[in-house]
């Protein structure tokens, strides 16, 4: 399944070079995107790299108030106002977070982004996917990540983690198991259109085991741009999903 169209030529879609490095985390809920992100931000900080670690929705503070409407709201949202207020949050977080971090020469490690918008609104509720992912492109002046980790695992695996942990859920965890299965599938075709942005990884592996893939896999693409260690660190933490 196709949900972005062809994939984008040799730079199209972006915005100028950042000096900094723009790392996405994605996957289904219960995939273990938190726990993956949290481990490179320790790892990279150990390195000596400046890092900022933020989230979406609720990277900024207007992003707190948008995550509590789109994820704990107690009505109905209608998809299209659902993938509004998503898109609108993350016009506000680019502009007002992540694209000065990359500026000033950050790497900035984020637990999700536009793709879980074409992923989530766009096939989950049923929307078109191509203009869902416009949508996003347009609120964030076309910024896409450097390197998206994408952690997959089988939902009904991932809805027995969630179980585990007794926690709340949010509108989208308490989803029926089709609409994570439709979310599954649309994740794993956005990294078969963009094999050079995706790093597919498979998410019920240990969680130490699956920290040293991913590293191993960062520290080739550090290496591959020549960016090194600052000699001063600045670690911000903004928040996980």
């Amino acid at each position: 399944m196709t949900v972005t169209g062809e994939a984008p030529a040799e730079g199209a879609g972006r915005a100028e070079p950042a000096r900094g490095l723009f790392i996405t985390f994605e996957g289904g809920d219960g995939s273990g995107k938190t726990t993956q992100a949290s481990r490179l931000v320790d790892w990279l900080v150990e390195r000596g790299y400046p890092v900022l670690r933020t989230r979406e929705p609720g990277g900024t503070d207007v992003g707190v108030e948008i995550r509590e409407l789109v994820l704990h709201h107690r009505g109905d949202i209608v998809p299209r106002a659902e993938a509004l207020l998503y898109a609108a949050d993350r016009a506000h977080h680019v502009e007002t977070v992540v694209r000065p971090a990359l500026e000033a020469g950050t790497i900035v490690v984020q637990d999700r982004y536009l793709d879980s918008s074409v992923a989530y609104q766009g096939v989950g509720r049923g929307l078109d996917a191509v203009e869902i992912r416009e949508l996003s492109l347009w609120a964030t002046g076309n910024l896409l990540p450097d390197l998206t980790v994408l952690l997959d695992i089988d939902e009904a695996d991932a809805r027995g983690r969630l179980d585990a942990a007794n926690k709340r859920f949010d509108r989208l965890e308490a989803e029926a198991s089709e609409f994570h299965a439709r979310v599954r599938t649309a994740f794993l075709a956005l990294a078969e259109v963009e094999p050079e942005r995706f790093f597919v990884v498979n998410a019920a592996e240990p969680a130490e085991r699956l920290a040293e893939t991913v590293t191993d896999h960062v520290a080739g693409l550090l290496a591959s741009r020549g960016i090194v260690a600052a000699e001063s660190v600045t670690g911000t933490d903004t928040g996980t999903r």
